[in-house]
């Protein structure tokens, strides 16, 4: 999508870029915006020509999009940042989903300068070649909506045009908490409506969701409207530890206890509406003393190699099951199962499908936690089995409840062990075949999987004792 060139022109005068104390020679790298109230501020115009000139330029990885209009009546831009020659990873399974969104509140650049930069960071990588950015782009798809709020942006102020706090619009316990200006009902706003929407239709499933905001260094996890941990508490804590041993101090914290209690926000929509694993990051205003205006890329450094390593591992934020062996009885199944994501699944089902494809059998809930190994006795007296059809996991990827149930063929072979036969052989296809996988996906599910060699090398440097 383009923009006339005769409007952006009209706007040109006020998108002239700074010049900084601490400049940096790579142009391409600059954040196009002016001083204002010791604020680095870029306006609509100048985001609208920036986003335009990326599509131009690399059309092989960015498209460009606008999920509609702020209540005045500017588009809301989501730059979508792929390898768009390929649909699929390169063993041709899905994509892993990353959303981000900035400019909640108009008046914190820094935190829509983050998005920005997340964006920018992959662009710039891609062009440089740097193999990081390319495997990102191969295996993931990055949608980035810079600026939300871009009538509050143009006007300095936190609040859109109508006066409402757009992070406290959003259909999560909307207005239950104490709060400013959460607006005349959840959704009420044109700029949070169309980021539902789009959460909704085109990112329902996203692997990772993280909002970003100014005022507070800190990042924020679920629940703000409650002191206690969320359902997903081990996936937060070890990304936590993880981020805290090896790369930056920043507080990462439930919202509730971190900041305040708060409703309604992209955040808690993401997670207990949606099923993403979510976070808030927080940016804080150190940059805006008079006269120390720096590059973003040394500004945000820190921020930004946070952002990429919750992009770089983000195969990891969901429950990952893999069978090792399954030995059926007359009236028992033995299930032995790893789990190499960082996210537990309570609520595990193994199935047997018979040659049509029905389902004729379906065991008791299990738990597989996060970074472990299981060995399940499964009560199977009610099984009627010929050592015909397939074996199958179905289970939700996250513990919250919103999260997306996958299904998932089992590629070992099924030991069959009966008092009155010889042990048999049943072989079905799953998510770790090195040659073929085979998906059955039910509703919005979608199966992941990376290459044979790269998942044993990730698990390897990932997985812990629990």
């Amino acid at each position: 999508m383009r923009v006339a060139v005769s409007l952006v022109l009209c706007m040109m005068l006020a998108t002239i870029p700074a010049v900084s104390a601490q400049s940096d020679s790579r142009e391409e790298e600059m954040w196009p915006g002016d001083p204002i109230d010791s604020h680095v501020h870029m306006t609509w115009a100048a985001l609208t020509l920036e986003v335009n000139e990326w599509a131009d330029d690399y059309p092989e990885i960015v498209d460009l999009t606008s999920i509609g209009e702020s209540e005045l009546g500017r588009s809301l831009w989501v730059v979508r940042l792929s390898d768009w020659s390929n649909d699929t990873k390169s063993d041709g399974s899905p994509k892993e989903i990353v959303y981000i969104d900035g400019g909640h509140h108009g008046n914190e650049y820094l935190g829509t300068a983050l998005a920005w930069l997340s964006a920018k960071w992959y662009i710039n990588g891609w062009a440089e070649g740097n193999q990081e950015a390319i495997d990102v782009l191969q295996n993931s798809e990055v949608h980035v909506l810079i600026m939300l709020n871009p009538d509050g942006n143009d006007i300095d102020t936190r609040w859109n045009i109508n006066q409402v706090d757009l992070n406290r619009n959003y259909d999560h316990f909307w207005n239950t908490c104490p709060t400013t200006q959460p607006g005349s009902s959840a959704f009420s706003e044109s700029e949070t409506l169309a980021n539902s929407i789009y959460m909704n239709t085109e990112v329902p499933d996203a692997d990772l969701y993280v909002t970003m905001h100014t005022g507070v260094w800190i990042m924020l996890y679920p629940w703000g409207k409650w002191p206690e941990q969320p359902a997903d508490w081990e996936l937060y804590h070890q990304i936590r530890d993880d981020v805290n041993d090896n790369i930056s101090s920043i507080p990462i914290q439930n919202a509730n206890q971190g900041l305040y209690p708060n409703c309604g926000t992209s955040r808690d929509y993401g997670y207990g509406v949606m099923g993403y694993p979510t976070f808030t990051f927080e940016t804080d205003d150190e940059q805006f003393i008079p006269g120390s205006f720096e590059n973003l890329n040394d500004r945000l450094e820190e921020e930004m190699d946070v952002m990429r390593y919750l992009i770089n591992n983000v195969w990891y934020w969901r429950a990952r099951l893999d069978v090792k062996s399954l030995e059926v009885s007359d009236d028992e199944v033995v299930l032995e199962v790893d789990n190499h994501g960082q996210a537990s699944t309570i609520n595990a089902t193994l199935q047997h499908v018979d040659e049509n494809g029905e389902v004729t059998w379906t065991s008791s809930a299990f738990t597989v936690n996060a970074t472990n190994s299981t060995i399940v006795d499964l009560d199977a007296s009610n099984l009627s089995y010929s050592g015909e059809g397939m074996w199958q996991l179905y289970y939700q990827v996250r513990v919250i409840n919103a999260s997306k149930w996958v299904t998932e063929a089992i590629e070992v072979q099924a030991i069959e062990n009966t008092e009155d036969e010889e042990a048999g052989f049943l072989i079905g296809y799953g998510l770790f075949n090195s040659l073929t996988t085979v998906l059955s996906i039910i509703g919005l599910a979608v199966v992941l999987k990376p290459d044979e060699e790269e998942s044993d090398e990730n698990c390897d440097s990932k997985v812990h004792d629990s």
